[in-house]
């Protein structure tokens, strides 16, 4: 179980919202690591640095499409006195058998083409005729179309320096040096250098496996006809979607109804592929909040520390919560209540740093910075309570969305930001400095 079963806490224990957040954060130990494929391990933390085994460029090459040259054959260049040069053949992109340049001769090389013996420097095609004697060219033909530009003269209308326009060896990594270091997060660029140095797998703790439930006779998935006395069921939605944003594998369960067996047996159905469980609703004092029903006492019956506690938080909205953890395997369980406000802000301060802690993040929260408040009104908190009221932030400056009420959706879907009323402070007026935490 959590470590709050080693506290001296009775039922009656009002925990602070950093109470919570440390028990969660001291239970939850990141994923073994694994080793994956470049493409599966996107969105991954590295456990190792990356060593460069060959150097980026491998080998000097041409940043431009134009003639490699040297550099004494094209002194003094211009358009009135032209170097004329004997093309001696292409040099590509891919090229294992690379022509020499010698005096007075010029080879047509592509972008990415390794740059051949004895040439010093690279020409580009539009500072010459392209081998067609009839003035400065915009690009060469395709080999296909004039195979013969291969061949003849080129006149060089400019000069060059020495390695102009030339890549050179390990300019971008060189052997030896480390490309990336452990606890990086893998993403597109990331995957990209990998390859790059040959790197076909790497080893990374996996994106962590998020199930998450909702609960409720009355939910109706979106699409169905509603009933009398029902709802369509988004939180499910909505934190599947956020344990995704938070970088987990993200599954959704139907809604349940309010049965405990069957909340039981779904739960035990989806520990096979989750590394964390994610319930939402029925963690209150009603007669009908079945995950407290289901959960409360079902611990792990064949091994020690399991278990799921149910607890009040001094905060507003979110003050029932349930953590612990279930099944052979201990997987944490976070419950969270039902009110969509009340759901997703409990996912924020608990259930995404959770997820990445799991991932192996040195930093698991969201930035928080400090705003001035406009508003019309002063803010009102309850005492004894830390209140997060949804808001959307700009230059500096944050103002409240929506109300208090922890059944505004529409609201929640306009805010980016959070605004954090400390427990000892009963009211907030506006141009006062606040903290904010910043969801996007």
């Amino acid at each position: 179980m959590s470590s709050a079963a080693t506290r001296a806490t009775g039922p009656d224990h009002l925990w602070s919202v950093d109470e919570h957040l440390e028990d969660i954060l001291t239970t939850v130990r990141p994923l073994e690591p694994i080793e994956l494929n470049l493409l599966d391990a996107q969105g991954c933390v590295l456990v190792e640095d990356v060593t460069v085994p060959v150097s980026l460029p491998p080998f000097d090459n041409s940043s431009m499409d134009g003639y490699a040259v040297r550099v004494a054959d094209v002194a003094g260049a211009s358009e009135e006195f032209p170097a004329v040069l004997d093309v001696v053949g292409d040099v590509a992109a891919g090229q294992a058998d690379l022509l020499h340049v010698g005096p007075g001769q010029a080879a047509r090389i592509m972008t990415g083409a390794p740059l051949p013996p004895g040439a010093e420097t690279v020409v580009p095609v539009e500072w010459t005729d392209g081998g067609l004697g009839e003035g400065p060219v915009t690009g060469m033909r395709a080999r296909s179309l004039a195979p013969e530009g291969a061949e003849g003269h080129v006149h060089v209308y400019r000069s060059a320096q020495a390695r102009a326009h030339v890549r050179a060896k390990g300019s971008d990594v060189k052997a030896g040096d480390r490309a990336l270091e452990a606890g990086t997060v893998l993403g597109p660029p990331q995957i990209g250098l990998l390859a790059a140095i040959g790197r076909g797998t790497v080893r990374v703790r996996p994106r962590p496996r998020v199930v998450v439930l909702s609960t409720g006779s009355e939910l109706v998935q979106p699409d169905e006809q509603l009933g009398s006395g029902q709802i369509y069921d988004s939180n499910s939605f909505a934190l599947t979607a956020a344990a995704r944003d938070a970088g987990a594998i993200a599954y959704r369960v139907g809604a349940v109804a309010d049965d405990a067996e069957t909340l039981r047996s779904t739960i035990e159905d989806q520990l096979v592929r989750a590394d964390l469980m994610v319930t939402t609703g029925g963690v209150s004092v009603g007669a009908y909040d079945v995950v407290k029903e289901a959960l409360s006492h079902v611990g792990d019956e064949d091994e020690e520390g399991g278990g799921v506690e149910f607890r009040k938080l001094a905060m507003q909205p979110g003050k029932p919560q349930g953590f612990g953890s279930i099944g052979p395997d201990h997987t944490p369980l976070l419950a969270l209540p039902g009110n969509p406000v009340s759901s997703y802000v409990s996912f924020e301060l608990f259930v995404r740093p959770a997820i990445r802690a799991l991932m192996g993040l040195d930093d698991v929260h969201r930035p928080t910075t400090r705003a001035t408040l406009t508003a019309g009104n002063a803010l009102t908190s309850p005492k004894g309570r830390r209140q997060f009221l949804r808001g959307t932030y700009a230059d500096g400056a944050v103002t409240p969305v929506g109300g208090a009420g922890s059944h505004l959706v529409a609201a929640l879907a306009h805010a980016d930001a959070l605004i954090v009323v400390p427990e000892d402070v009963e009211s907030v007026e506006p141009g006062t400095e606040v903290e904010v935490v910043l969801l996007g």
